[in-house]
């Protein structure tokens, strides 16, 4: 639930606490503090009339930080491009890297008003991360910033982040061109980690697609074929694209996870994560 997408006034970041943000309503769900009474109102939505569906959130997250770990720990990666960061909440990108290996560079883009304005506070006495005011839908505004090319060396290979992001990306705005961008600019080697609502065809798919398309006009759940054919072109890497809770789990990198083996629940199962390789 991080797309941004809203507009900033010629002296900076302009927040608005009457309407509703996709980051601010995520944070409530993650159990943050960094959010109005508006996005509680829509939070409140998700916990009170679908029951159990705040735990896309946690297995989202817990699938992004175990993909951090893995690209860090298994590859010679070092720099990351995570596009719709969200607001900071426990093991960011650049936490759970530079955890690893300190030397790692992450790139935050971002345009939420709020999250502008709490990632520069977080970032501001790390030099090797950048916040990146920018639309994700833009892709070559984000790789031709300044800031961007302060940190990323775009002659070796990157990790790019679609965590969930691309499901607020509407068919019209062509998800797959903005993957297909990143996949022609970035050189062999580089690493695509997507996660994604996962459709499962049942009720509970189609009443918490309607609460986002209500509210925002966007969130949109797609297929498992769906998804992978947002990463065409792209080696996509064992165990393909599944439900994230079900994404290399032995993989313990995160204070999201719950850990052992259980039955998911229906609501686990509407995220879905991957990660791919560009050969």
């Amino acid at each position: 639930m991080r797309a941004r997408m809203v507009a900033m006034t010629d002296e900076g970041p302009s927040i608005d606490p009457t309407k509703p943000s996709i980051a601010r309503v995520y944070d409530y769900l993650l159990g943050g503090k960094d959010n109005y009474a508006v996005d509680r109102e829509i939070g409140d939505v998700f916990r009170r009339d679908l029951p159990g569906s705040v735990a896309i959130a946690f297995a989202n997250r817990a699938a992004l930080t175990r993909a951090v770990g893995e690209i860090t720990t298994t590859t010679d990666v070092r720099q990351f491009i995570d596009l719709g960061s969200g607001l900071p909440t426990a093991d960011n990108v650049h936490q759970v890297a530079q955890r690893h290996a300190p030397e790692s560079r992450v790139v935050y883009v971002d345009i939420d008003p709020q999250v502008l304005i709490h990632g520069r506070a977080l970032l501001e006495e790390n030099d090797q991360t950048r916040l990146v005011p920018a639309d994700v839908r833009n892709p070559e505004d984000v790789r031709a910033h300044p800031d961007t090319l302060k940190l990323i060396d775009f002659d070796r290979p990157v990790a790019v982040m679609f965590s969930a992001i691309l499901h607020h990306v509407n068919d019209e705005e062509d998800p797959a061109g903005i993957v297909r961008y990143w996949r022609d600019h970035v050189p062999s080697g580089s690493y695509f980690f997507v996660s994604h609502f996962r459709s499962g065809d049942n009720p509970e798919t189609a009443e918490a697609e309607g609460v986002l398309q209500q509210t925002f006009g966007r969130g949109r759940w797609r297929t498992d074929k769906e998804i992978e054919s947002l990463l065409d072109g792209l080696e996509i890497l064992d165990p393909g694209i599944v439900p994230a809770s079900l994404w290399r789990p032995d993989v313990v990198d995160s204070p999201w996870n719950s850990g052992g083996e259980r039955e998911l629940t229906v609501w686990e199962r509407l995220i879905a994560a991957g990660l791919a390789r560009k050969a």
